[in-house]
């Protein structure tokens, strides 16, 4: 099995050098590529600079992030990949831990470990989750949308997640017309194509940062994304949990509360007012966002789903 790391970048040279150097660092040897959406820094002149160890892609104009993330994978040469944004690193061992599980369950198409939410200086702030049994345990594939539908199968971000090349392919890779959730959509489409893999171990570090390319989109428009990623998962819930999954409306209402509380949050109470409403007023989205709350803080298992232990 080989790995194929896949850095996404666009005019940040000083942070592509630490994602560079963390893939340089891993225990296990990867295919490296670099794709650059059109940087006008020294991004090329650096990349070009590290010789063969660095495969090197450039856009022909900024085509965005989906696109990069397209191209990269299309010329890898890997088994899996692991994506990588410029603004994140990995731990040395991450590619090793990863493969160790893969080894252990080859059904497995997508991966997902823990993540270090650090600042600026490197700093730790907060950690994501542990979701379920062992060091290392697999859900499999007709579980996995209940799961992402109730949010306690949270694939996270790019540098949470690998996944198997031809599943990528296959599945259609990400989606353009998204900008942001283009990655979520695709770990949609993905899972429906074999088991999930989740490691409880933190292998990887994501940059919190007014630079981020999330915190330029307005709350109300990540609201909207974030409802019609729900809507795909939906549609994708396999027959088994119809019964027992709540209504499409009440979790479009619950997005809304969730949202709309995070506005709050920052105090954009305007934005607040405009997501929340009318959603405050229905019970049962209150019923949905309560247990998630809950389950998050308790760190509890779904009972629902199937976590089959790879790793104790």
């Amino acid at each position: 099995m080989k790995f194929s790391i896949v850095i996404t970048t666009y005019n940040r040279l000083d942070l592509l050098k630490r994602a560079i150097n963390s893939a340089f660092e891993q225990t296990v040897e990867c295919e490296i590529i670099v794709v650059d959406d059109c940087s006008i820094d020294d991004t090329k002149n650096y990349v070009n600079s590290l010789g063969s160890r660095v495969i090197y892609y450039c856009t022909s104009s900024n085509q965005g992030h989906a696109a990069t993330m397209n191209l990269g994978v299309q010329n890898a040469q890997g088994d899996w990949i692991k994506p990588l944004d410029d603004d994140d690193y990995m731990a040395a061992n991450c590619i090793e831990e990863m493969t160790k599980a893969i080894t252990l369950h080859p059904q497995a198409v997508i991966l997902s470990c823990q993540a270090a939410q650090v600042d600026t200086n490197e700093v730790e702030i907060s950690r994501t989750r542990k979701t379920g049994p062992g060091t290392a345990f697999y859900i499999p594939q007709e579980d996995i949308h209940y799961g992402m539908l109730l949010e306690s199968v949270p694939f996270g971000t790019p540098i949470q997640v690998a996944f198997r090349r031809d599943a990528f392919l296959e599945s259609g890779g990400w989606d353009n017309n998204f900008r942001s959730c283009d990655d979520i959509d695709s770990w949609i489409r993905i899972a429906e194509l074999g088991d999930a893999i989740f490691l409880n171990q933190c292998l990887v570090c994501r940059t919190i940062w007014k630079g981020g390319y999330d915190r330029k989109i307005p709350l109300k428009k990540r609201c909207n994304t974030n409802i019609l990623v729900k809507e795909k998962i939906y549609t994708r819930v396999n027959k088994k949990y119809r019964n027992i999954m709540p209504d499409i409306e009440n979790i479009r209402q619950y997005m809304n509360l969730h949202w709309g509380i995070v506005a709050v949050k920052q105090k954009k109470l305007l934005t607040a007012i405009n997501i929340l409403l009318p959603a405050v007023f229905s019970l049962k989205a209150w019923k949905i966002f309560l247990a998630v709350t809950i389950a998050r803080k308790l760190k509890k298992d779904n009972k629902n789903l199937r976590k089959k232990v790879l790793i104790n």
